[in-house]
C-alpha cells in the first residue's frame, strides 16, 4: 500500500513529542512492505536540529509551508493509496486537511490520525464548526494516539465513521539498554518539553520531591525550561536528542513519567517516554492515570504515584536492586506485548476494515 502521511516531523524531534511515535509505526509499516512517503514542513527550526537523516525505510519530502508548497505536495496525494492527514503539524492545519483530502483519488482510505486526541477533542467543543469538525463525516476514519474508548466514543458522536486507538509502543532498534553516561547521574529524571498543561504537573511530581529531598540529585530535560527557578538539586539540561534517550533512561537510578493535563485526566494515552524507559529497562516512576495497569502491572513493572509525595516516598525506598528488578521486567513486558511491530498489525486490521466497508459502500 502507497501510504501519504502530512504530520508535524519525522526526522527532528525539537518541540515535536510525535517524532517517536511517527518513527516506531512508519518503520514498522514499512517492514511490513507498505511504501510510506511523509511530507513535513520546514517549520519551528526543526530542519536545523534533525535528530534522524531521512532513512531508507520512508522517503521524507521537506516542503516550504505557503501556498505554493502546500499545493505541491497535495497534489501527491493523488498517487496513494491511503491519505493520512496527523493533528499538529503546526503550520497550515486546516489548509492542509482541506488540500490532502481533495487531492486523494477515490478509491483511497482518507484518515485524520490525531496525536493529541485529548486537545484536538477540547477546540471541537469550544469550535464546533471548525474545518475539521466539518470534515469527519467525509473521512473513512480517525486514528489516535492514545486515549481508548472514551476518546473513540467521543470521535463517534462528533461524526466520525470510525475512530480507533492506536498506543504509543516500543522500537526495540532504536530503545535499548546502553551504558550509563556520566552526563545523566541523578537519583531521578524526567525529560519532557514545558507545555502549558504539564508545567503545574511537573512542579508537583518533580519539584516538589526535589525539594522534599536535598541529599538527592535530580534531573529535567526537554525544551522550554531553561528559563525560571528550580530547586537547587535540580539540573536543567534543555533539548536532549533522540539519540540521547537511552543514555537518559539508562543512567538515573529511576525515570519519571509525568503526563500532561489532559492526557492524566482522559487516561488511556501512555506516552512514548514510558515505552523509549522501559526498552531500555528502566525504573519508571509514572503519574498515576487510567489504564496504566494495561500496559505495565503497577508496583511490578512501574511505580504509580498520585502526587508529589508520592515520589518522595518512592524514591526514599527505592534500592538500586529493586530498581533494576522493576526496569527488567517492564522492558520484557514491552517487547512482549507493546512493540510497533504489533501495533503496525492492529493498524492494517482496521485498515482492512475501513477498506472493506468502502468497498460494500461503493
Amino acid at each position: 500500500m502507497k501510504i501519504a502521511f502530512y504530520g508535524s516531523s519525522l526526522l527532528s524531534s525539537y518541540w515535536n513529542g510525535a517524532a517517536t511515535y511517527y518513527r516506531g509505526l512508519i518503520h514498522a509499516l514499512a517492514a511490513r512492505g507498505h511504501e510510506v512517503t511523509f511530507y513535513e514542513p520546514d517549520a519551528f527550526g526543526r530542519q536545523e536540529r534533525r535528530d534522524i537523516e531521512p532513512p531508507d525505510w520512508c522517503r521524507v519530502v521537506v516542503w516550504q509551508p505557503d501556498a505554493e508548497g502546500l499545493s505541491t505536495v497535495a497534489a501527491e496525494a493523488a498517487h496513494a493509496d491511503l491519505v493520512v492527514k496527523a493533528s499538529g503539524v503546526g503550520v497550515l492545519d486546516e489548509e492542509i486537511l482541506a488540500a490532502v483530502m481533495e487531492s486523494a483519488r477515490p478509491g483511497a482510505l482518507r484518515v485524520f490520525w490525531d496525536v493529541d486526541a485529548p486537545a484536538t477533542l477540547a477546540d471541537l467543543a469550544a469550535d464546533p464548526d471548525q474545518p475539521l469538525a466539518r470534515a469527519l463525516p467525509t473521512l473513512d476514519g480517525v486514528l489516535t494516539y492514545g486515549g481508548g474508548a472514551a476518546i473513540e466514543a467521543e470521535y463517534r458522536e462528533r461524526g466520525a465513521r470510525d475512530c480507533v486507538s492506536i498506543f504509543n509502543a516500543l522500537d526495540p532498534t532504536t530503545h535499548h539498554p546502553v551504558p550509563p553516561d556520566p552526563r545523566y547521574e541523578c537519583d531521578l529524571a524526567f525529560l519532557g518539553n514545558r507545555l502549558p498543561d504539564r508545567e503545574a504537573r511537573v512542579r508537583t511530581f518533580l519539584f516538589e520531591p526535589a525539594r522534599a529531598l536535598p541529599d538527592l540529585t535530580f534531573l529535567l530535560g526537554g525544551a522550554g525550561w531553561e528559563q525560571g527557578s528550580v530547586p537547587p538539586n535540580l539540573r536543567v539540561l534543555g533539548h536532549v536528542p533522540t539519540a540521547e534517550h537511552n543514555a537518559f533512561n539508562c543512567t538515573p537510578r529511576a525515570v519519571l513519567n509525568i503526563s500532561r493535563e489532559s492526557m492524566a485526566t482522559r487516561g488511556f494515552s501512555p506516552a512514548t517516554r514510558i515505552f523509549e524507559a522501559a526498552g531500555a529497562a528502566a525504573c519508571i516512576i509514572t503519574d498515576a492515570w487510567e489504564g496504566i495497569e494495561t500496559i505495565l502491572a503497577p508496583g511490578r513493572e512501574i511505580i504509580v504515584a498520585r502526587d508529589g509525595a508520592d515520589v518522595a516516598e518512592a524514591m526514599r525506598t527505592l534500592t538500586p536492586e529493586r530498581a533494576r528488578e522493576i526496569g527488567e521486567a517492564a522492558q520484557a513486558r514491552v517487547l512482549a506485548e507493546h512493540t510497533y511491530d504489533l501495533r503496525a498489525l492492529e493498524v492494517e486490521r482496521v485498515l482492512g476494515r475501513w477498506r472493506a466497508r468502502k468497498a460494500e459502500a461503493a
